[in-house]
């Protein structure tokens, strides 16, 4: 059984996310969405919050569990004894960042490997600020988010 994490903020999960979840699945035999903890990001939902929307949004694939950790993502990698570590790019300016940090992450835990999956053409232009941003100005978010998402945001604003 191959494990691979998937980690990140997701305040709130996208349909950018989930494509690079789904597609992601084909390849892993268990995808962990993990919630990390970032310091710099102040988040719109709760901890409990996120971690119900991603359940709610990923159920209907199959092999995907939802965790957290506060910590460097590649120690909850060894400590789960999983060996990938899945992050999504929207573009140039996420690889060049993501290419940093698995270089780092190597130099900590050499059997971890990192993967980059582009997100599809189509759902490359969705960030969870740009789906904030969206809802706080009361804009159609169906494109954008999962239906649980979509009506998590309607009652925040």
């Amino acid at each position: 059984m191959t494990l691979a994490i998937f980690p990140g903020s997701f305040d709130p999960i996208t349909l950018g996310h989930l494509d690079v979840i789904e597609r992601a699945s084909k390849v892993f035999s268990e995808v962990r969405v993990l919630l990390v903890h970032n310091s710099k990001k102040q988040t719109l939902f709760s901890l409990d919050k996120r971690i119900e929307l991603i359940k709610e949004s990923v159920r209907h694939i199959q092999g995907v569990t939802v965790d957290s950790y506060e910590g460097l993502t590649v120690q909850y990698v060894v400590e789960q004894n999983g060996h990938a570590m899945i992050r999504g790019l929207r573009g140039a300016k996420d690889f060049e960042y993501e290419m940093q940090v698995a270089a780092v992450n190597r130099k900590f835990a050499p059997n971890v490997e990192t993967f980059f999956l582009a997100t599809s053409g189509e759902l490359a232009f969705i960030s969870s600020t740009i789906v904030k941003e969206a809802a706080k100005y009361k804009q159609p978010l169906k494109e954008l988010v999962p239906q649980a998402v979509e009506n998590a945001l309607r009652l925040s604003y």
